[in-house]
Parts: structure tokens; sequence; C-alpha cells
């Protein structure tokens, strides 16, 4: 079994799942929800990559002993949204890994939004009501995980509509209800990862609940690996290995590794959060949108984002329209129905001799003692 990111195998059917992963960290990161979707065949990898992510996650700083992760500047708990600056100074801050939670099939609607504390209801010494954040709240500021979501939202209903308000707005809202309490509407900004197979029942997420599609900006489909060097190394990875018998020095070396590629992604989403969109490439997706008669704003606003993401994330000092119409598929995927997708790439791909040098991007680096940043991030 794969222990570390920094061994999984890049190849041609799983690039653009790494390319999503890191979209949505950097993302997530600055501040700013991207929920993506891979969808494939069952055993290509997709649930593996999503989770190993976590390895390169950074740290997040919170209030001290916060469930909900309150940033210290942006408090949003009902424990602490109304404290002053003094009052938040005097409880302290502390240091955790930024969250990466998974809901799980047999998860109930207390356990993912919330439910009465039984801690502070039986303590003899100071009985009292309260409420216990549920697994969405505690994955504010970070990454929240379903596998096989096409299943998850055939079977439960009740969580689909949680995730449906979670995913409906950037950031997102998750209400806590318990007889006998009051309603706690919580803030909770996170990026929803999700995975499925299309081919297996239920079938396909749009299939199943169309709305819930909808919320993904992007989706991807998983491909199995062709090259016969990729699988020979994938299986000498794998052969009679486990994470115990790892050799210190590797160990050492894939640690240094991940702390490189957390490295790239604060930079990187330090860089998101001062970038904008050229008028010119706006104005493209805007065009898009109007001209194919799409129905979910959603779209411009996945390409809008996607873009930007794109081309920082390919070391480029500003998106444009070419990052626009290569992203598109991965946008517009799960929305269009396949003969209206191929109209709108055809019409793309009619136009790309027109679109001249907004097409032309700079690749090369800012500063030139960056180089070895810039290469490293080709593996990342």
């Amino acid at each position: 079994m794969l222990q570390y990111f920094a061994q999984l195998e890049h190849y041609e059917g799983n690039e653009v799942l790494f390319d999503l992963i890191r979209m949505s960290m950097v993302s997530t990161i600055a501040g700013e929800p991207l929920h993506i979707h891979a969808e494939g065949l069952r055993g290509t990898g997709k649930t593996t990559i999503m989770r190993k992510a976590k390895d390169i996650l950074p740290n997040i700083t919170r209030i001290k002993d916060c469930l909900y992760n309150c940033d210290p500047a942006h408090p949003h708990c009902p424990h602490h949204r109304d404290l002053s600056v003094q009052e938040i100074a005097a409880i302290g801050t502390e240091e955790i890994p930024m969250p990466f939670i998974e809901i799980s099939h047999s998860a109930k609607v207390g356990t993912v939004a919330g439910s009465i504390d039984l801690g502070k209801l039986t303590d003899n010494s100071n009985p009292e009501a309260g409420l216990l954040p549920g697994l969405i709240p505690q994955a504010h500021r970070g990454i929240l995980f379903i596998d096989e979501i096409n299943r998850l939202a055939d079977t439960a209903p009740e969580i689909t509509d949680i995730l449906l308000d979670l995913m409906g707005t950037k950031p997102g809202v998750v209400q806590i209800e318990e007889a006998g309490l009051p309603v706690v509407s919580v803030k909770v900004n996170v990026s929803v990862w999700a995975a499925s197979n299309p081919d297996e029942d239920p079938g396909a997420l749009e299939e199943i609940r169309r709305q819930l599609s909808d919320r993904f900006d992007m989706v991807c489909y998983m491909g199995r690996p062709t090259s016969i060097d990729v699988i020979t190394r994938m299986l000498k990875e794998n052969f009679h290995t486990r994470p115990s018998e790892c050799k210190p020095e590797d160990e050492i070396r894939y640690l240094e590794q991940h702390e490189l590629y957390t490295q790239i992604l604060l930079r990187w989403a330090e860089r998101y959060t001062q970038t904008d969109l050229q008028d010119i490439v706006r104005n493209y997706i805007a065009r898009l949108y109007v001209k194919h008669n799409m129905e979910s704003i959603r779209a411009v606003e996945a390409m809008q984002q996607g873009a930007v993401l794109y081309s920082i994330t390919k070391d480029r000092d500003h998106a444009t329209i070419n990052d626009v119409t290569h992203i598109l598929p991965l946008i517009l995927k799960h929305r269009l129905d396949p003969d209206s997708l191929v109209k709108v790439i055809n019409d793309i791909d009619g136009k790309d001799s027109m679109l001249g040098s907004a097409k032309k991007v700079s690749s090369k680096p800012e500063q030139a003692e960056d180089t070895s940043y810039y290469q490293n991030t080709r593996a990342l």
C-alpha cells in the first residue's frame, strides 16, 4: 500500500485529477472553496489520490480548542463570534493540520450537521444543554471528502439536502437543529471533494440528484494507466511493502518533498489572492454563457475561478482565454447534455485561430533564483 503522497504515480489518465486537487487545495488555502468530483472505473486510484493529498495540506491557526476552527481574525462560531479582540487573545490560539474530514455512507444527520453534546448534558458537576458540531462544521477551512457520492445521494436524501445548503454558496451554511435548543446557523468555508463510479448502480450523480451535481465546480473522468512502464513501477512499489518497512532515508526524503509541496501551495495561494482576471477573458466567459444558453450561473463562476487557479498552478503570470478553453470540459461535462457540450467545444475549436495574442502567455519564472521551485511544481 502506498504510504506517501510523493509516492503516487502520475500518468496520463490521472493527471487531470492531480490538476483539480492542486487547484482546490490552493483555493481552499486562500479561503475560497472549489468543489471537485472525480468519476471513473473502480480500482483506478481516485480515492487513494484524494485521501493522500492531505499529506501536503498546511496547518491552520485557530482559536484554542475551537471545534469550529474559528480563525482568530474572523471568528464565526456561536462561542466566539461576539467576543472582542482582547477576549480572543486571552483564550489564545493554536496550530492544527488543515481539516480533511470524510463522510461515510453510515453517517447520520446529527453526526454530519451537529447534535446535542452528551458530555455537557451528563456532566454531574455542571449539567447543561449544548450543541456538538458535526463533521461539516468541523471541516471549516479545510476539505470534506465523500467517496461514492452517487450512492450517498441515492440512499441518504437528508444528508444530500445538507450538502446542497453547504455547497449552494461560498462560504456555505449548515443549520444545526435539535429539539429543545435554538436553531444554530454556522458559516462553513469548506471545499467538497467527491469520487464515484458512474458505471455502477445507482449511476451517474447528475442522473440521481442534478442539483447536487451542479454544485461541483469541476468534474473529471479518471482513466486507467495504459503505459507498461507506469504499471511496472506501480507493481514494484506495492509488492511486499508495509508502512513499517519504509527505509528511514526514504521516509525523510518523502517528508522533505511533502514540505516543499506545502510551501508551493502556500505560495500559489498567496498569488491567487492577489490575482484578478483580465476583462477580455471575463467578457469571453460571459459571451459563452449567453450564446450557448447555459442554465447555471455556477458554470461561469467556475470558469472564472478555475482559469485563474489553473494559470497559477501552471506558473503563469495571468489567466488567458486559452486557460478557460482548457478547463471548459471539466466545468460543463456534468451540466450540459452530450450534444450541447459537443456544440460548445466545436464552437471553441473553430475560433482557436481567431484568439491571437489573447492566448499567448508567459511561462518564464518571476525570478531567476526560483528555477528549482518551478521545476518541483511538475512533480506536485
